[in-house]
């Protein structure tokens, strides 16, 4: 009998739930149908933010990254070969399936110019700052 060890799912579903911040979720890849969180390390750089989200076994085409009033998702699903039998495991902790990330991007990040690649299993999506508009001296003409 195969038994699927997952110690941190509930700490897991409490996060997604609380990072959710009690918005609605669609559908397709909802928070409540997530079976598994990548690992995500958020870096502040003077020039923007770069967001790294471990999801090794995860191809490239099988990840969707949008942005949407403000918010950054990501989604995919970590496939498996559907042939392969579990027979013969006595322990099963690679988590397959769905994942669901949501995150709320602050007002200076320039959603225009978001960029991400992929290699050696870590997502990384480059979010650049705005530049910000410098106060200016106006002339009254007369």
């Amino acid at each position: 009998m195969t038994t699927r060890y997952e110690p941190w799912s509930l700490l897991n579903q409490l996060q997604r739930e609380l990072m959710d911040g009690g918005r609605a979720a669609p559908a397709e890849g909802s928070v409540a149908t997530a079976e598994w969180t990548p690992a995500v390390d958020i870096k502040e750089r003077a020039d923007g933010y770069v967001l790294f989200a471990d999801v090794p076994g995860v191809r490239p085409e099988d990840i969707d990254v949008s942005m949407e009033n403000g918010i950054l998702t990501l989604h995919g699903t970590r496939v498996t070969d559907a042939g392969t039998a579990r027979e013969g495991y006595k322990r099963v902790e690679r988590v397959q399936g769905t994942f669901y990330r949501r995150f709320s991007l602050p007002d200076t990040a320039d959603a225009e110019g978001i960029s991400a690649r992929y290699q050696n299993g870590v997502l990384e999506i480059v979010i650049p700052k705005r530049t910000a508009n410098k106060p200016r001296k106006i002339v009254i003409s007369s």
